[in-house]
């Protein structure tokens, strides 16, 4: 008798507490969407010359309102005004020829992104790799 009512329990514990994992989920807020954009080349310039390529890639955290979809159709787009800006006015670093200035990158995509699919469209660009055609080049060297 006693392993019947020990049995019965646990079920009930048991269907309870997927019940509350389940309206716990319900209840969070749904995670930001990100759209993954693969190796692109970006030119460091310096001097008027071009002296390495790295290649890049890149994480894009999308805003509220936008889907992955929405702004996939427009990653072509997003590519060609991020390589045209980085002819433009190279994001290099002082030091070295190695590695691009993320925080001129990010921000030159987000202002690309916003004139191209609208505003709040990425919230934030996470540069997850970088990866120099050459693996020297300090300006001294």
């Amino acid at each position: 008798m006693q392993r019947r009512a020990l049995i019965t329990a646990g079920a009930v514990l048991t269907a309870s507490a997927v019940a509350g994992a389940a309206r716990a989920s319900e209840k969070a807020a749904p995670a930001a969407a990100v759209l993954n954009l693969p190796g692109m080349g970006l030119p460091v310039i310096t001097d008027g010359r071009v002296r390495n390529y790295v290649f890049i890639v890149l994480k894009l955290h999308l805003g509220a309102g936008h889907t992955v979809e929405a702004v996939r159709a427009k990653e072509a787009h997003l590519r060609d005004a991020l390589i045209r800006a980085g002819h433009r006015t190279p994001f290099v670093l002082p030091d070295t020829w190695v590695a691009l200035d993320t925080t001129a990158l990010s921000a030159s995509l987000i202002r690309s992104a916003t004139t191209l699919i609208g505003r709040g469209a990425v919230t934030r660009v996470e540069v997850v790799s970088q990866s120099p055609r050459r693996r020297t080049g300090m300006q001294g060297v």
